[in-house]
């Protein structure tokens, strides 16, 4: 099955938080490219989004994120990685944290079995509606990186059932 959820999270009224939605915006004028993917804007999080990641085989994340690097250098976590990621960075803004909704999946055992975060590196998070300079470049590369997931993928499922 090839049931891939793309949630963009944060909050487009403190600048560089709001790059997951940006992102997902861009993605989703390509959503119809790829039959079984779906984008969801994750907002801020919360519990309500639990059944979504549930229902998901894939989940790829993108969000705003504090990781020491240069403002909009991307990092992308997957699976695992991802889990011990989020784990250590207990700063999340969020009502929710990724982590939590992502325990929650994990005990009642609906964890997506692939799943990947795609973490921009924030430069500014004051009040405002427009990303810094830096995080506006780089949204084509997260896009990038979401669609080479989404490919991969999608072949994976594809050679799987012949």
């Amino acid at each position: 099955m090839n049931n891939i959820l793309i949630l963009g999270i944060g909050n487009t009224l403190f600048r560089d938080d709001g790059v997951g939605i940006r992102t997902l915006e861009a993605l989703g004028k390509r959503e119809s490219e790829w039959p079984g993917v779906r984008c969801l804007d994750g907002g801020t999080l919360s519990f309500t989004l639990a059944p979504e990641v549930e229902n998901a085989d894939r989940l790829i994340v993108i969000d705003a994120a504090r990781f020491g690097e240069q403002s909009g250098k991307i990092r992308c976590f997957l699976n695992e990685e991802m889990d011990r990621y989020l784990r250590s960075s207990a700063n999340s803004v969020h009502e929710v944290s990724l982590s939590d909704l992502l325990d929650m999946a994990r005990l009642r055992e609906r964890l997506p079995r692939e799943r990947a975060l795609i973490a921009i590196q924030v430069d500014d998070t004051a009040w405002g509606e427009h990303l810094s300079t830096p995080v506006a470049a780089a949204i084509p590369e997260a896009t990038c990186r979401a669609v080479e997931l989404i490919e991969r993928w999608t072949r994976t499922v594809e050679s799987a059932n012949p």
